[in-house]
């Protein structure tokens, strides 16, 4: 079990560009406040249970959809302001212990996540994300490959609620 991806095929990779600056992009991922309007998927409410922005920080956050919360953790590893984010993903309990994805037995505990914001055309930035499991089982690794399909959709619904959010910052 290691941390490094067994093959690239099993990274899950996400690259859009939204109408937003770098430096609004990196508060929309970064700031509590921002992040409470728009992260996770259409039909679900962020709670944020706590927000520690330094490497090593902690943040833990419910998505609660019809009474229902299902919580997840960030462990921050590396936050190069405005242009890079890296993390450690797991879903947990509400006072952040690990625990198995509710719906998904097999799931991997944690999954190392990367994400940048590059300068783009007028103003805008490119964001890129790749994430894959980290100390998990062959099998854990087989299910989140299987998986990438509806994270895609999934983050599909949250980029459109950023993507709302931004305009309404913006003024737009």
């Amino acid at each position: 079990m290691t941390e490094a991806p067994a093959h690239e095929d099993e990274v899950f990779k996400m690259r859009r560009t939204f109408d937003a600056s770098p430096d609004l992009m990196w508060a929309m991922w970064t700031q509590k406040d921002h992040l409470e309007q728009w992260f996770g998927p259409a039909g679900m409410t962020l709670v944020v249970k706590s927000h520690d922005l330094t490497p090593g920080g902690v943040f833990i956050y419910g998505m609660e959809v019809a009474g229902m919360v299902m919580w997840g953790k960030w462990v921050f590893r590396e936050i190069q302001p405005t242009s890079r984010l890296s993390y450690v993903l797991s879903f947990c309990n509400e006072a952040g212990q690990p625990v198995r994805h509710p719906m998904a037995p097999t799931w991997p505990l944690q999954m190392l996540c990367e994400q940048t914001f590059s300068p783009a055309e007028d103003g805008k930035t490119l964001f890129e994300s790749r994430s894959w499991p980290i100390h998990a089982t062959v099998e854990e690794r087989a299910v989140f490959k299987v998986g990438h399909a509806s994270m895609t959709a999934g983050f599909g619904g949250t980029f459109a609620k950023l993507e709302t959010y931004l305009k309404n910052v913006q003024g737009g």
